[in-house]
């Protein structure tokens, strides 16, 4: 593990708020939500979670010949413990907050290891389920060296322009309203990079 840690990782899981969290409107229905340095103990989540978290690789068929997937991934489906009560703590929160706006709990968490700057996801909207008709979030928290999260409209010939996050240690990004029909959003690949953990918290049947 080769990234810059916080100075004071420590609190407790009451910490957790959403009063400087800053909204972007992207149009058409779509928003980001982004607080910075939101998660508590951000160092020990990320430490846990390369331990303990049971990574794997994947491949797929990527036209005439199957690839690798350039970062290693596991999903924490409905039931399953996560790894650190930390992001229990957050899942609750993130749902208390939310749900006003969202109707329902945030239930899984996916959970993404981006080993270094080769290490990427490709444009996609989260689109499988009920993100291809319905309005729903798609909440992040990000442990470990900085990344850029980039977004871009899927129509593009609306004049919407194209933006990123760069999303820091115990930072949080939530995508909300048509944001994942009317969006696209990647983790482009970086000259150099140290690792980083993405966890996104996704209601019932978002993927």
């Amino acid at each position: 593990m080769d990234f810059q840690s916080t100075l004071f990782a420590g609190g407790s899981a009451s910490e957790l708020r959403f009063d400087e969290l800053e909204r972007h409107e992207l149009g058409a229905g779509a928003w980001v939500d982004v607080a910075r340095a939101w998660l508590v103990a951000p160092d020990d989540v990320f430490a846990t979670m390369v331990r303990d978290v049971p990574w794997r690789a994947e491949r797929r068929r990527m036209y005439d010949r199957i690839v690798d997937v350039p970062r290693l991934v596991y999903t924490y489906m409905i039931g399953e413990e996560l790894p650190h009560p930390v992001l229990t703590d957050a899942r609750e929160a993130l749902t208390e907050h939310y749900l006003p706006e969202l109707g329902e709990p945030f239930r899984t968490a996916g959970c993404c290891y981006y080993r270094d700057g080769r290490d990427s996801v490709a444009w996609h909207g989260d689109t499988i389920g009920r993100g291809s008709t319905h309005d729903t979030m798609v909440a992040i928290v990000s442990v470990g060296d900085p990344r850029r999260l980039a977004l871009r409209p899927r129509d593009r010939s609306d004049g919407a322009e194209s933006l990123s996050f760069e999303m820091g240690h115990g930072d949080l990004l939530v995508m909300g309203g048509t944001c994942q029909r009317t969006w696209e959003h990647s983790v482009p690949k970086v000259a150099s990079a140290g690792p980083r953990i993405s966890i996104q918290f996704r209601p019932l049947n978002v993927f």
